[in-house]
Protein backbone atom coordinates (compact mmCIF):
# COMPACT_ATOMS: atom_id res chain seq x y z
CA UNK A 1 0.00 0.00 0.00
CA UNK A 2 1.23 3.79 -0.91
CA UNK A 3 1.44 6.45 1.42
CA UNK A 4 -1.05 8.19 -0.79
CA UNK A 5 -3.66 5.17 -0.26
CA UNK A 6 -3.09 5.05 3.23
CA UNK A 7 -3.50 8.10 4.42
CA UNK A 8 -6.57 8.01 2.61
CA UNK A 9 -8.04 4.97 4.24
CA UNK A 10 -6.77 6.33 7.57
CA UNK A 11 -8.48 9.41 6.67
CA UNK A 12 -12.03 8.02 5.41
CA UNK A 13 -11.89 4.39 7.37
CA UNK A 14 -15.24 4.45 8.02
CA UNK A 15 -15.95 4.50 4.03
CA UNK A 16 -13.47 1.81 2.92
CA UNK A 17 -13.96 -2.06 2.61
CA UNK A 18 -12.70 -4.41 4.99
CA UNK A 19 -9.69 -4.80 2.23
CA UNK A 20 -8.58 -1.90 2.38
CA UNK A 21 -9.02 -1.29 6.10
CA UNK A 22 -6.83 -5.13 6.54
CA UNK A 23 -4.27 -3.54 4.43
CA UNK A 24 -3.95 -0.11 6.26
CA UNK A 25 -3.64 -2.40 9.29
CA UNK A 26 -1.18 -4.23 8.78
CA UNK A 27 1.20 -1.68 7.40
CA UNK A 28 0.32 0.58 10.63
CA UNK A 29 1.35 -2.16 12.50
CA UNK A 30 4.75 -3.14 10.68
CA UNK A 31 5.08 0.69 11.20
CA UNK A 32 4.78 1.10 14.96
CA UNK A 33 6.54 -2.78 15.84
CA UNK A 34 9.70 -0.91 13.78
CA UNK A 35 9.18 2.46 15.10
CA UNK A 36 9.37 0.36 18.65
CA UNK A 37 12.54 -1.40 17.91
CA UNK A 38 13.92 1.32 16.96
CA UNK A 39 13.40 3.10 20.28
CA UNK A 40 14.51 0.35 22.10
CA UNK A 41 17.86 0.11 20.37
CA UNK A 42 18.32 4.06 20.81
CA UNK A 43 16.83 3.41 24.41
CA UNK A 44 19.80 0.41 25.07
CA UNK A 45 22.41 3.13 22.88
CA UNK A 46 21.55 6.19 24.99
CA UNK A 47 21.55 4.21 27.95
CA UNK A 48 25.02 3.13 27.85
CA UNK A 49 26.75 6.67 26.02
CA UNK A 50 25.34 8.08 29.66
CA UNK A 51 27.47 4.81 31.55
CA UNK A 52 30.03 5.76 29.50
CA UNK A 53 30.35 9.86 29.97
CA UNK A 54 28.90 9.41 33.61
CA UNK A 55 32.28 7.03 34.53
CA UNK A 56 34.68 9.03 32.21
CA UNK A 57 33.23 12.63 34.35
CA UNK A 58 33.40 10.77 37.83
CA UNK A 59 37.13 9.93 36.83
CA UNK A 60 37.79 13.75 35.82
CA UNK A 61 36.32 15.24 38.86
CA UNK A 62 38.65 12.93 41.21
CA UNK A 63 41.55 13.77 39.15
CA UNK A 64 40.52 17.59 39.23
CA UNK A 65 39.41 18.04 42.90
CA UNK A 66 42.89 16.40 43.99
CA UNK A 67 45.06 18.72 42.53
Amino acid sequence: MKKEELLDVINNYKNKSNKQLELALDKINKDFELTKETILKLTIQLDEIEKTYNNIFEEYKKRTSNG
